[in-house]
């Protein structure tokens, strides 16, 4: 199992530097980058559906793997959380805001199974199939603060791609708008993300990529 998600997160590194980027990148406005998880919310936590079939992302990653990651891993994340103490998180509100709330006192089951949740939704909408290098490429407001924060879309993606690549052990690397209103890519340990106030660096995440050393 081990070496299964070893090779799949080898695989999705190659659609997040490369075939990923254009369902968020194409055509979404600066202020509405932050991604709505609003319809997660409800009495229970349910596994929201793939927006593709188990086998569109191939041959980058193949039908098996997507089953396993999304149907077993995801949805162990979601059977957990839906045991957390109705004190600790309201699975009726927004599972952003849920993210918000989480500070150093926040128990580990919400924390883990919380983030865990949240940031495989976005991975999941994040990548798609059929992607080529022309349709990948970001376009108009996002494109334009790229290239002045980054220089340029392939400087982005060699930095991106670096600070990926230095996490050790399970982790994220995140694009996100921070709290200048500017790009910055930053990353965080295990299920973590940078809506979370034990976050070291805050923000509105815009594209994410789940890393393993």
């Amino acid at each position: 199992m081990e070496n299964n998600r070893r090779d799949f997160l080898k695989k999705s590194a190659l659609l997040g530097l490369a075939g990923f980027t254009g369902s968020l990148f194409g055509s979404a406005p600066i202020d509405k980058l932050e991604q709505t998880s609003s319809f997660l919310a409800g009495p229970a936590v349910t596994l929201p559906p793939l927006p593709y079939g188990y086998d569109a992302l191939e041959p980058f990653i193949d039908k098996q793997t997507m089953q396993i990651h999304h149907g077993k891993h995801h949805q162990g994340y979601i059977d957990k959380l839906n045991t957390a103490d109705a004190k600790e998180i309201d699975l009726n509100a927004d599972m952003a805001a849920n993210c918000k709330k989480v500070d150093d006192k926040t128990s580990s089951l919400v924390r883990n199974n919380l983030g865990g949740h949240y940031n495989h939704f976005l991975f999941w909408q994040l990548m798609k199939p059929n992607a080529t290098a022309a349709a990948n490429k970001p376009e108009g407001e996002l494109a334009e603060a790229i290239s002045k924060q980054f220089k340029s879309f392939e400087d982005f993606k060699k930095d991106f791609s670096d600070k990926a690549s230095k996490i050790f052990g399970s982790g994220w690397c995140w694009l996100i708008l921070d709290e200048n209103n500017q790009l910055s890519i930053t990353t965080t340990a295990n299920q973590d993300n940078p809506l979370m106030k034990v976050a070291a660096k805050q923000g509105k995440p815009v594209l994410c990529l789940d890393v393993w050393e």
